[in-house]
């Protein structure tokens, strides 16, 4: 076989893998959507992150494997990966990770309403002992010298003389 021949098959296997990894980014974003809900402007921002990356990674590999030359069988070996990884793995990538994360999520909560518990009864607890007459305290002394003002104030309030 002739060596250029060769190294076109060579770059053609490196592009595929290129398109196999730009599956994997793409199913991560989709993993990350169906695992935590984002609002719209969240979704638009990871859409340009991963077109972005995935703009990248081959602008990369076309620079360090193919001396920056653009060829048809470059972009035909991108979309053969990408649609290679998303008929054979993609499915089972996606339900497999959603899983661990959902699974990971309850034991994350479980901890966390585990140790939210606790401090909430001493939080009620101490609320209950020492803040709530602290609070009562508060009121009735700020009542005592409201009081105190307004009779200092009508005390020392000169009445109006009337002119007539």
């Amino acid at each position: 076989m002739n060596l250029e021949t060769i190294n076109q098959a060579y770059l053609f296997l490196i592009f595929i893998v290129n398109g196999l990894i730009i599956g994997i980014i793409f199913d991560i974003f989709r993993i990350l959507r169906k695992s935590f809900k984002t609002p719209n402007i969240v979704t638009y921002i990871e859409d340009v992150i991963f077109w972005v990356v995935s703009a990248l990674i081959v602008m990369y590999s076309l620079f360090v494997f193919n001396n920056g030359e653009f060829r048809a069988y470059i972009f035909i070996g991108i979309l053969l990966g990408a649609v290679i990884y998303m008929l054979f793995f993609s499915k089972f990538v996606v339900n497999i990770s959603v899983k661990i994360i959902s699974i990971l999520k309850n034991i994350i909560l479980f901890i966390y309403k585990g140790i939210a518990y606790p401090i909430k009864i001493i939080y009620k607890f101490t609320k209950h002992i020492l803040i709530n007459p602290i609070i009562r305290i508060g009121t009735k002394f700020n009542k005592t010298v409201v009081e105190n003002v307004k009779k200092v104030y009508n005390i020392k309030r000169k009445p109006k003389i009337s002119k007539t």
